[in-house]
């Protein structure tokens, strides 16, 4: 069940699933919703009016009235949150589709397609607000009764007509004249028996209610419409039951069929019992119940078949019970507006209403089947669907009612022992949605309050674990309901005594809970509360703070709202102790980091109570055996130190004017404890490693006194990070460089920039000889421990550290997959730049230099390069991605430093290589790429020195169109990318990345790439100059990257297009071009021998493009075409044939037309993948006609022969 506010208030919804660790609660509201909740009014009745009166026009043609049925569906689906904007319409709409349907001339198609919309429309409305808008006069009832014996029950297509047939029958129903008086207006043929109307109704309600579709519920509907008629219940109420009884005693629920009929039944019975009189009903009632009880519905798997058992059994019990209210129920204020304000003149006593209550006769007996139907609605409370336990609640609510006060009384105790913690999370649910509707029906008295509200705040805090995710949102949702609830019903004096509870409880639940509808659920309680009540403790403010949308983001509500609602002392010391009770040892670890971070923000608030109070108890929790205890007390043992110490060196003291001796010693003890207790290995081994890395960075931030074995630890992590589970990896190692830079700042400074000589001496060599090491892993953590150090330590080693770091940055056949290692080196050396600094004549072994700095620039670079790919994929992106920003952040201190460093050839590389990552087809490392361009062509601080055609440049990318362009979607990349083509220095590499995204796999990126590479094609067609140097940067691509799968093969794709789309069609003039011969060159260079599929068959594509220049050449390609359909790899001779056929008809000068016919029959009627020697007699065939020589095999075969 989940709390919500809409339009009409607090809403119910679904229980949801039981959450998982993984789950994401950064949760954004709903466009649609939210856009669904600002509607005013029907805005589509012209369109609906034009929809409805082409229906006659487009039934008759299939595609029409899908695009018709399907528009009016997407029109009414938008006021499924706000039918009633419909209300005013509802009758038009209905009299123009039931013209169509009582229009005699009607085709049965337009009356099915009518119907259809009505259900569309009763689908959105509901259909008890639709039912008064039938017709329902006298004339009504036989034509509908027609309509309806003239259906086909079992036609699946018209289920939506016999639904709506059958309620608008019920409708009939309700004439106020005995059906016997329309009988005698039928007319009879001799010989032929005339069934009574009303015989022939019941047989069609019974006939319905067995059947699989959702006319079973509107045969349901009939029934009790038809059967509490007063004629109608004297002659067949008896005989119905007794039918539907038998029907279902004989069903069973462990078939299909079974089920559907006891839903049909089961839903008729609770129609009659429902809409029947008490008097008429009651003499069967008991021969049901125990019909029902015959049934064992509650050993169903059916959820439905046990919800309507329930709604059945409060029916009879409120059958059983006189229907009368409770004199003695609690009731706040009145209905009536004016009663109220009445009420609250000055000096008026409220008066007790007796309008609403019984005469006060409290001595009746109390049916015996009373009790039965207490007991199974009980029993549904503790059901495991939500739909059951809440139609049992409002049994419950119902039933309580019309009991004396002794009973009812005895009902809430029932209730109440719902939430005992032997009792699973659905009954805990199902009692407190019990107690919601019991509390709004005022038959929870005041001296029950005080029990209540203890199990509700229980219930507010519900969270049972289960493996690995827990159970009890829905009962904390449910409790918020309760909240709600009763608020509305109790007048604030009755509540005063449990407002602070209360009011702490729903504080912390709406910004302290880890799921997000009962975090919300929770601030529309508070807001009802503080609304209705009126004494909440601040209740505006923190409403404006913690409203239903504020409190959607779990770290706003952890880290910012709870600060501001702290700063009210009534709630601070409830909101620190739930979270040092509940949260610090939640099962999600992500609860249990935001609640380390919390207490840190809270403490300032009262830092003694933490002090004194909160930092023991959290000292004792980690030494627990439970693990999620002890990591969540051990990040709150680091938070609040640290926020002490901040707190103590605002005032200038030191940290243990808060924390006595024994407290500091504790936290001494921390590592040695778990480390003799082993608790670093094993399952829980990383967690504990990632949770004392963060206290050792708080710990010297805080500049405790102590670091024994600090050291140890951060080095044993970063060596056995290849032992840590991958999902944890980065997280670990990230807290273990932090804690090393920490350390290393506060425990290794002899003085003012000078470092510990022991720790010089040691560290960094020891680093350096890790790097060496054959874990990927450790490769990894020892490079961001050395891109961590401090300057102090670097300084006289930089040479060195930037030597060890340009080696993990090379790939070496050994380590080639070693991506991730690569990328952390970049990083490593980015992030020594800019701690170390820039000074052109200064000592290459202590800061950046004219000395060293080249080579910094070789080795980032050189790993623009990196294309390595494994099973993960392309891994060398992340390192490529990691050389981008690491060159932007270096070019940009030198910029901002010593912008001679610069040089003209290092930026005009850097410009391309980056130009190039923009262009390929990858879309988030081709953002990343086009953001580390502009930046730099950008920056203007100073601006940066040399950068090739600086002025087309900013031209090409003005700042302020740029700030919109989103570099993700490649219909907006590649059109401003492509303009790089018109620049001769970015031509070659930003050529390198299309050829991968035009001849790529993605159709967004093929596409777009495509059509802006064209565009710029078709811009210089008609310059011949900037055609030759297109054209010769194409063939250098080529040439360059011989062999090279990754492009070659997306390159030929390229080409493909653009000889097919006749982009070079003004060399063809020219024979024996030089474009073409080089061309052709290169392909048989890259084919040869090659026994790659997907490149045979490209190559033989570019093969046919070629064709089309003139020359000697021609017949070298023609050449190469024909050993191709001699390949030995049956599939690529069929392409080849295949190819060949659609050149030949492309191409009519290729081939005389005396021999057009018969190249044409050779081609298309030779099995290509029949055996070679037969499929090389054909080619040597197709070559004499062609006059093309025959290919002559080699001495020894091999593939391209």
């Amino acid at each position: 069940m989940v709390l919500t506010e809409a339009a009409g208030g607090m809403v119910l919804s679904d229980e949801p699933a039981a959450t998982t660790a993984a789950e994401e609660e950064e949760e954004v509201e709903d466009d649609a919703l939210s856009g669904g909740a600002a509607l005013e009014a029907f805005g589509e009745s012209a369109e609906t009016r034009a929809l409805l009166g082409s229906l006659p026009a487009v039934h008759g043609e299939r595609a029409a009235r899908e695009v018709a049925e399907e528009r009016f569906r997407v029109i009414m689906d938008k006021y499924q949150e706000q039918p009633h904007l419909l209300d005013p319409h509802l009758e038009w709409m209905m009299n123009s589709l039931l013209d169509l349907v009582q229009d005699e001339t009607s085709l049965p198609g337009l009356v099915h397609l009518a119907f259809k919309f009505l259900y569309i429309i009763t689908k959105v409305r509901g259909y008890k607000v639709f039912l008064r808008l039938f017709p329902h006069e006298v004339a009504d009832v036989q034509p509908v009764l027609d309509m309806c014996t003239g259906q086909n029950p079992k036609d699946h297509e018209t289920w939506e007509t016999r639904y709506m047939l059958l309620l608008w029958l019920s409708v009939t129903c309700l004439i106020p004249f005995d059906f016997s008086r329309l009988d005698g207006n039928l007319p009879a043929q001799p010989g032929e028996t005339r069934t009574p109307i009303m015989d022939r109704i019941l047989q069609v309600a019974e006939s319905y209610l067995v059947v699989s579709d959702k006319a079973r519920d509107a045969a349901a509907v009939l029934v009790s419409k038809l059967i509490v008629r007063p004629d109608v219940k004297q002659r067949k109420m008896a005989s119905f039951l007794d039918w539907s009884l038998c029907t279902l005693a004989r069903s069973s629920f462990q078939t299909i069929e079974g089920v559907i009929v006891m839903d049909g039944m089961l839903q008729a019975l609770a129609q009659i019992f429902k809409h029947g009189k008490r008097e008429d009903c009651l003499p069967y009632a008991s021969t049901v119940l125990q019909c029902l009880d015959g049934c064992r519905l509650p050993e169903s798997n059916q959820t439905l078949l046990r919800k309507l058992g329930v709604k059945l059994v409060q029916r009879l019990g409120l059958t059983f019970l006189k229907p009368k209210v409770a004199a003695w129920r609690y009731q706040r204020g009145s209905r009536s507006l004016a009663a109220n304000l009445q009420l609250s003149a000055p000096g008026e006593q409220k008066p007790l209403s007796h309008s609403l209550t019984s005469d006060g006769d409290e001595d009746y007996d109390v049916p015996e089947g009373v009790e039965s139907v207490i007991e199974q609605l009980l029993t549904g409370l503790k059901d495991k669907d939500t739909v059951v336990r809440w139609s049992a609640a409002k049994g419950i609510g119902r039933m309580a009612g019309r009991l004396p006060r002794e009973l009812a009384d005895d009902v809430v105790g029932s209730v109440l022992d719902c939430f005992s913690f032997q009792e699973t999370d659905k009954a805990w649910h199902g009692g407190c949605l019990a107690l919601a509707e019991l509390g709004r029906r005022g038959l929870l008295l005041p001296s029950r309050l005080s029990e209540v509200v203890t199990v509700i705040l229980k219930a507010l805090t519900y969270d049972e674990k289960r493996g690995a995710c827990s159970v009890g949102a829905n009962v904390r949702d449910a409790a918020c309901y309760v909240c709600w609830a009763f608020a509305r019903a109790y007048e604030p004096q009755e509540l005063t005594p449990f407002v602070t509870a209360i009011s702490s409880a729903l504080v912390i639940a709406a910004i302290f809970d880890r799921n997000v509808n009962c975090r919300r659920a929770a601030s529309a309680a508070f807001q009802e509360n503080v609304g209705r009540q009126g004494t909440f403790p601040h209740g505006i403010d923190i409403l404006t703070t913690a409203d239903y949308f504020a409190v959607g983001n779990i770290s706003n509500c952890f880290l910012v709202i709870s600060v501001f609602i702290a700063g009210f002392q009534e709630y601070t010391k409830p909101m620190i102790d739930h979270l040092v009770s509940m949260k610090i040892n939640h099962w999600d670890g992500a609860i249990r980091e935001l609640s380390a971070k919390a207490l840190h923000n809270l403490t300032p608030q009262v830092p003694e109570y933490m002090a004194s109070h909160v930092f023991p108890a959290l000292l004792l929790m980690t030494l627990s055996s439970d693990l999620h205890t002890r990591h969540g007390a051990i990040l709150s043992c680091a938070e609040v130190a640290y926020a002490l110490y901040k707190l103590a060196s605002q005032s200038n003291r030191p940290v243990t004017d808060y924390l006595d001796e024994k407290a500091v010693q504790s936290l001494k003890q921390i590592h040695q404890q778990l480390y003799d207790r082993h608790l670093y290995r094993g399952l829980g081994g990383e967690l504990m490693r990632q949770a004392v890395c963060i206290l050792i960075k708080n710990l010297s931030l805080s500049r405790m006194p102590f670091k024994d074995g600090w050291q140890w630890l951060i080095n044993d992590t970063l060596r056995s990070l290849h032992l840590v589970s991958s999902h944890s990896r980065q997280q670990v190692k990230e807290a273990a460089v932090s804690a090393l830079a920490a350390l290393c700042n506060e425990y290794y400074v002899d003085g003012p920039g000078e470092a510990d000589f022991t720790a010089e001496r040691e560290l960094i060599p020891q680093y350096l000889a890790e790097l060496q090491r054959p874990e990927e892993m450790t490769r990894c953590g020892f490079s961001s421990a050395l891109g961590a150090l401090p300057g102090f330590l670097l300084r006289g080693h930089l040479q060195q550290v930037l030597t060890g770091l340009r080696t993990v940055t090379r790939t070496s056949p050994k380590d080639v997959s070693f991506a991730e290692a690569r990328r952390d080196g970049l990083k490593a050396i980015s992030r020594i730049c800019q701690t170390v600094g820039v000074k052109a004549e200064g000592p290459p072994d202590e800061v950046m230099c004219k000395e060293n700095i080249s080579e910094v620039y070789t080795a980032l670079l050189d790993c623009m390069n990196d294309y390595t790919t494994d099973s993960r994929g392309d891994v060398g992106a992340w390192v490529r991605e990691a050389a981008m920003t690491s060159l932007m952040d270096l070019i940009l201190l030198l910029a901002r430093t010593e912008p001679q460093l610069i040089e003209a050839h290092v930026c005009e590389r850097i410009m391309c290589c980056v130009a190039q990552q923009a262009s390929e087809k990858i879309d988030r490392f081709r953002a990343h790429a086009a953001r580390v361009f502009l930046t730099l062509l950008h920056f203007d601080s100073p601006p940066i020195p040399h950068v090739p055609h600086r002025r087309e440049l900013e031209s090409l990318f003005p700042r302020s169109d740029m700030a919109s362009v989103n570099w993700n979607a490649p219909s907006q990349a590649f059109p401003l990318i492509t303009q790089l083509l018109e620049l001769p220095t970015y031509r070659y590499h930003v050529l390198l990345g299309l050829a991968v995204s035009v001849g790529g796999l993605t159709a967004s990126t093929v596409r777009y790439s495509t059509q802006s590479l064209f565009e710029y094609m078709k811009r210089i067609q008609k310059d011949a100059q900037l055609l030759e140097s297109f054209s010769g940067t194409l063939l250098k691509v080529f040439e360059d990257n011989l062999l090279n799968d990754r492009v070659s093969v997306s390159l030929l794709k390229m080409l493909d297009q653009l000889l097919s789309n006749g982009c070079f069609d003004i060399f063809t003039a020219e024979e024996n071009h030089p474009f073409c011969v080089k061309l052709l060159t290169l392909c048989k260079e890259e084919i040869r021998k090659s026994k790659d599929v997907q490149k045979l068959r490209s190559s033989i594509a570019v093969l046919c493009g070629m064709v089309q220049f003139n020359g000697d050449v021609r017949q070298k390609v023609l050449l190469q075409l024909f050993i191709l359909l001699g390949h030995p790899f049956p599939v690529i001779r069929k392409a080849t044939a295949s190819q060949l056929y659609e050149m030949v008809l492309t191409y009519s000068d290729l081939v005389d037309a005396g021999v057009l016919d018969e190249v044409m029959s050779v081609l298309s009627d030779t099995a290509w993948d029949a055996e070679l020697p037969v499929v090389r007699g054909q080619r040597n065939h197709l070559c004499d006609l062609l006059g093309v020589p025959r290919p002559q095999l080699a001495a020894k075969s091999a593939p391209g022969s």
